[in-house]
Order: C-alpha cells, then structure tokens, then sequence
C-alpha cells in the first residue's frame, strides 16, 4: 500500500495514476472528502487526514510501504516560516508513529542554499523530517515548467514576456511536473537504506528569450522577453497583494545569482523527458 498525499494535484495524481497502471494498491490521503469521489471510483482506499493534524496522518500512513509527502505551496509565509515548521512537527510525529517502509518527499532545488528565501521553507522540512530513522529520499526537481502559465495571457494578448528570471539568456533548470511524478512513483518502488537527496531537471536548460521563442512558435505571433528591473519587484509584489514580497525576491535573487542550484554534479542529476515545448502548448491550450 502506498499512501499519496496531494493527490488531488498534479503531480501527486500523476504518482497515483502511475502506481495504479501498475495494479499497485493506493491510499487517497486529501484533506477534503468531497474530492474523494474520483479516487474512490479509481479503486483507492480513502484518508482524511489534514496536513497539520498528526494522530490522523498516522492512521493515513499506517500498514504503508511507502508514503509520498507533498508540501502544500505557501508562496507568502509569515516571518520565521511557523506555517512549515508546524507542518513539518506534525509529519515528523505521524510519521514515527506509522513506521511506513520508505518516505518520498518533495523539496526543491537549492534546499541546500544558506540564504534564507522563500524555498527555505523545503530547506526546514528536509531538516527535521532528516532526523526520522526511516529510509526517506528528498526529490529535489528544478523551476517547474508549469510555472509559465502565468506568462501566457501577457504573451498572447501584448507579445511582451515580463521576466523575473535575468539575464534572459541565462539557461534555467526547469522540469515538467508529470516527469516529477513519474520519478517519485518510481522512488516509492525501490529499496535503499538511511536518507537520499534526488534531483532532477527537464531534457534541457532554458532561457526566458527560449520561452519567448517558444511562445512565437505557438501562437503564431512574435513574442520577446524583457526583464523586469530589479528596483521594481517589491512595489509589483506588492500591487499583486502581497504584505511581504521579500521571500519571493529573495528566492528569484537566488536562481539569478547562482546560489539557488543543484547540490550534486551535472551527470547526478536525473532528467526527465518532457519538453518544454509540450507543457506550454498544453498552458495556451488551457489557456483558451
């Protein structure tokens, strides 16, 4: 039995279609019966189990073979990040007291940076679910593909890429969130000892001015990336509704300078197979 968390999203369905395509049993652990429906009719088993609520997430993740962890986003945290530590208390609790084979849990890259910055909050969970006397892999992807979806309305409707990544022609490791599902429903399958770091990233690196070139070829149209100033990025943050942009800035800071990267060499970092090319015209298609 393998117990998925975030199942609802897509790369914790993307775990749970692989597994079942592999008549391997699946617990549905979500926090809201009414999305349960789907996953019920897919032949899963059922847990209600919030994220924060220990003594329910150790009944989820109980009888297990493996369990897959999927931190909710939390793009705005408060200071000192309390959201993530007491998550990360909660599942560090159910998860002795479950005793599951193995632990696959999503963090990021850069979860080793020093800095603190808005991925900090993978960099706290890593650090207290480390200390669990379980086999657990820490699956690191890069900058997710999907994120471009924001970028689609300006692309179609002005043909400006407003970028926060700089300069635009600096390649970024960006992976596709069905290849991060792919990986961690492979992870769960496999047999090791002590804790493991995973990273991955796509086929290839990419360039905003690629993600510019790409959209052209979609939409038919010319679309140029142009970087946002630097001087600028608090008061927009800000106009969006954030009260505390700083982590966010911290964070792109990070993948601009350098200091947001992989831990381990080029030839130790897995790739997955999905183009880019193929996640954004799925975006614009989405998109309408």
């Amino acid at each position: 039995m393998y117990a998925i968390t975030g199942i609802t999203g897509k790369i914790g369905s993307a775990i749970a279609e692989r597994l079942l395509s592999l008549n391997l049993p699946v617990r549905a652990v979500m926090g809201d019966l009414g999305k349960a429906e789907k996953w019920a009719a897919r032949g899963c088993e059922i847990a209600i189990a919030d994220l924060s609520d220990a003594d329910a997430l150790a009944r989820a993740f109980s009888k297990t073979d493996g369990v897959f962890i999927l931190p909710p986003p939390n793009f705005e945290p408060q200071p000192g990040f309390p959201e993530i530590r007491q998550l990360a208390a909660a599942l560090s609790t159910a998860l002795t007291a479950a005793r599951p084979g193995k632990v696959v849990s999503v963090s990021t890259i850069g979860a080793q940076a020093n800095q603190v910055n808005l991925l900090s909050q993978h960099t706290i969970l890593e650090g207290t679910l480390s200390k669990l006397s379980l086999p657990i892999i820490f699956l690191r992807p890069a900058w997710f593909m999907e994120n471009a979806a924001w970028d689609v309305a300006p692309a179609r409707d002005t043909g400006c890429l407003p970028s926060f990544l700089q300069p635009l022609d600096k390649p970024v490791p960006m992976v596709a969130t069905i290849d991060i599902g792919e990986i961690a429903a492979s992870l769960l399958q496999e047999n090791w000892t002590g804790k493991r770091i995973v990273e991955l990233e796509g086929p290839r690196r990419i360039t905003p001015n690629e993600i510019a070139a790409t959209f052209t070829k979609i939409l038919g149209r010319p679309v140029y990336a142009e970087a946002v100033p630097r001087e600028s990025w608090g008061a927009l943050f800000t106009a969006q509704g954030m009260n505390d942009p700083m982590p966010r800035i911290q964070m792109l800071d990070g993948f601009n300078e350098g200091w947001i990267g992989f831990e381990g060499t080029d030839d130790q970092v897995l790739k997955g197979k999905t183009e880019f090319e193929t996640v954004l015209r799925n975006l614009v298609a989405q998109a309408g």
